[in-house]
């Protein structure tokens, strides 16, 4: 398993976009992967999702354990916590800050990402 501190993965966590996930299923208990983007924002990193239900944050809810597979600059595997963010002037901060969703999200419809969205930072080990 790689380290925050591997050249490789340093950079993808400063510049990388697309990763994939693995959570344990909630019910099923096994490994479910999937593509997902995260967002470096202060060297905290996050992982969202437009306003719904996502099956990967029930899994997170249920067992905080994830996995970072990164693809993009580097192939390598992080292993994770996941805390929830729940305050709503957290996310509204990190919604307006989140230089990577600036194209979808703003003032106009913050709260809306705000109320329905997930989201999570992710604390590596």
């Amino acid at each position: 398993m790689a380290s925050t501190s591997d050249p490789g993965v340093a950079e993808a966590l400063a510049n990388d976009l697309v990763i994939d996930i693995t959570t344990i299923g909630r019910s099923s208990g096994e490994a479910k992967r999937l593509e997902i983007w995260f967002h470096n924002v202060d060297d905290r990193y996050y992982i969202t999702g437009r306003p719904g239900p996502r099956s990967w944050y029930a899994n997170v809810l249920a067992n905080p354990a994830i996995t970072f597979h990164f693809k993009q600059s580097t192939e390598a595997d992080l292993d994770g916590e996941a805390k929830v963010v729940t305050d709503p002037a957290e996310k509204r901060a990190f919604f307006l800050t989140a230089k990577k969703l600036s194209e979808y999200i703003n003032e106009d419809n913050v709260q809306e990402w705000v109320d329905g969205s997930p989201l999570i930072e992710v604390v590596f080990d």
